[in-house]
Parts: structure tokens; C-alpha cells; sequence
């Protein structure tokens, strides 16, 4: 692993072990809801949604709506619902973001819209959605449709904004975070504050675990970032360099290309701005990244944020879902893929 994302890690590496024991009969009960309702008598649909979702090991963010549930006290089922109608949502922006981005990568697959083209994969993007909105539905809580339905705005508005601020070499670091916050970590906040709802949670319970979840999905995603750079395509599922190639102004470049200086300024108009790279470019910018020290601030950032999310448990008392969540944003910021 590269030696930025090593000087996150503790000495004992946190484990998703905990979490994914406690949480496993719901998450089965999940996975059945999935599957039952990715069903139908369109017979690209079904097998479109089972490439990508069938490549998710995690479930990160259902699993956090199913955690944060039973951490509020839920002792019924009516989170399995929402948390599969979150990993609807994903799977649906994820379907989505590949058809914009020309991603030929996803949980190290090959992208669904090569396989059934850009129209396939969009409509069978909103099919999930619609499926996402009918669990919501079923649900029977106004206030969870409300928080996911919310988060499906916000999402659309971050991708939005990302998209008009594509190559731009003077995208500052607040703006920045602002589409972070949107595009990733909305739905992490959702699906927690969702599970807290689901279980009749008292309202400052349901705003720390919102909180929980969104530094959650801030670090998740600076570490996403820094990845893209330090990774490797065997352990992140995609082609390391996606970013760099896509011209994608991340916290990692913004960084490198402020503390590089002036100098380098024809080199990122070049490669970011006008797309014009060759194979060594990439690497010159990791060099770079090294040097300026960027990738070790992003993943610092990304700690910070980890260590935000576990304070916001603060108020929760003894249960054995709360060391669980702890071990989450711990996982958020070590992992490798």
C-alpha cells in the first residue's frame, strides 16, 4: 500500500468484522428485499441491476441504515425497507455517473453501459429509483421518504454542480466539499438519520447519527480521492488514474497544483484542462503528489473527519453497535479499496 494511505492506520487495522456479524441476519433480510425487487418481466433490467449491485461485498450504506437503527433502539423491521431502497438509490447514481464519467470500471467489473449501451444503463438507473421510492413507500414512515427523498435531490444537485466545475483549475477547497457533501456524503447521512427515524429515535439522536453519517461519507470519499492516485486496480475495482484521465478536480490534485506552483501551470492546462495526456503524464503527477505532500493531507483531512463522526456517537450509551460504528469510520480511512 502506498505509504500516504499507511500513515493512516492504527496499530491493530480496523475490521468491518464486528458490524457485518451483529448486523448479518438483517442484512440478509436486506439482500432478499434486493432481490425480490430488482424483479422484472424486462429481462435487461434484472440482469443489468445484478451486474453492478451483485459486485457490492459491503453494502456500506444500507448496512449503515440497518446499524444506525439499532443503535437508536429499533427492535422490529421496518429499516430493511429503507436500507434497501438506499442501496437502490446508489446503484442508481452509480449507473448514472458511469454513463456520464465513460467509466470503463465499476467494483471491478466492466461498466454496465458497455455491456447494454448508455440508454439501457440510464433507464435501468431510474427503474431502481422508482423501485427505491415504492420501498419507501411500503416503509410507512413520511419522515424517512422525506430525508431520502431529499438526499435523491441533493445528489443530482452535487453531480450537477461536479459536472459544470469539471477541469477547472482554480476550483478552490470549500467548493470542493460542498460537491463532496452533496454528491457522496448526503446519502451516508441520509441512510443514517433514516434508520434513526425508522426507530422512533428522539430528534437530537436523529441529527448525530445524520452527523455520523455524513463526516462518514466526507472521509469515505477523500479517501476514494487519494486512492485514485495510490491504489492499485486489483484492490479498488477500477483503474487507478480514472480521475486524472477524466480531468477531475479532486482534493488531492487541488492540492498538488496549488503547492507546485506557477511553474507547472502549462502542464495542468495540458492534461486537465484540454485532456491532453500521455502515458507518463500520470505518473509525473504522482510524483508531484508525493512531493507536495498532497495525498498525506487529503488522507489527514480524511482522519479528521473520521474522528468528527465517532464524537457524534458521543450521546449513545452502551450497546455493541456503537463500537461497531466506531469501527466503521476507523475502516473508512484505512481501507484499500
Amino acid at each position: 500500500m502506498d505509504v500516504a494511505t499507511r500513515t493512516i492506520v492504527a496499530e491493530k487495522p480496523p475490521s468491518l468484522d464486528g458490524l457485518l456479524k451483529l448486523a448479518g441476519p438483517d442484512m440478509a433480510a436486506v439482500d432478499a428485499l434486493i432481490r425480490t425487487h430488482m424483479d422484472s418481466p424486462v429481462p435487461v433490467i434484472p440482469a443489468l441491476a445484478d451486474h453492478l449491485i451483485a459486485g457490492s461485498a459491503k453494502r456500506l450504506r444500507p448496512l449503515l441504515t440497518v446499524a444506525a437503527a439499532r443503535l437508536a433502539g429499533a427492535r422490529d423491521d421496518a429499516c430493511l425497507k429503507l436500507a434497501a431502497a438506499v442501496e437502490f438509490i446508489h446503484t442508481a447514481t452509480l449507473l448514472h455517473d458511469d454513463v456520464v464519467d465513460s467509466s470503463e470500471l465499476r467494483r471491478g467489473r466492466v461498466a454496465a453501459h458497455l455491456i447494454w449501451g448508455a440508454p439501457s444503463s440510464v433507464l435501468v438507473g431510474d427503474f431502481l429509483f422508482a423501485r427505491a421510492f415504492e420501498l419507501m413507500v411500503g416503509a410507512g414512515s413520511m419522515s424517512a421518504l422525506e430525508i431520502l427523498a431529499r438526499a435523491s435531490r441533493v445528489i443530482a444537485e452535487g453531480e450537477v454542480l461536479q459536472l459544470t466545475r469539471a477541469h477547472d483549475l482554480d476550483l478552490d477547497q470549500e467548493v470542493y466539499l460542498e460537491i463532496i457533501k452533496a454528491k457522496t456524503a448526503e446519502l451516508f447521512a441520509a441512510a443514517a438519520e433514516a434508520g434513526a427515524v425508522s426507530a422512533g429515535a428522539p430528534p437530537e439522536r436523529c441529527r448525530g447519527l445524520r452527523k455520523y453519517g455524513q463526516d462518514l461519507g466526507l472521509a469515505f470519499q477523500l479517501v476514494d480521492d487519494a486512492l485514485d492516485y495510490s491504489g492499485a486496480s486489483e484492490t479498488l475495482g477500477k483503474n487507478p488514474g480514472d480521475d486524472f484521465r477524466e480531468g477531475k478536480a479532486t482534493l488531492p490534485l487541488l492540492l498538488t497544483m496549488a503547492r507546485a506552483g506557477a511553474g507547472e501551470r502549462d502542464f495542468w492546462v495540458r492534461t486537465i484542462d484540454r485532456r491532453e495526456q500521455t502515458d507518463a503524464d500520470f505518473e509525473r503527477t504522482r510524483d508531484l503528489m508525493r512531493q507536495t505532500g498532497a495525498l498525506e493531507s487529503t488522507l489527514e483531512l480524511a482522519a479528521g473527519y473520521a474522528t468528527s463522526a465517532k464524537a457524534a456517537l458521543a450521546d449513545f450509551g452502551a450497546s455493541p453497535w456503537r463500537p461497531a460504528l466506531e469501527d466503521l469510520a476507523d475502516f473508512a480511512v484505512a481501507r484499500t479499496a
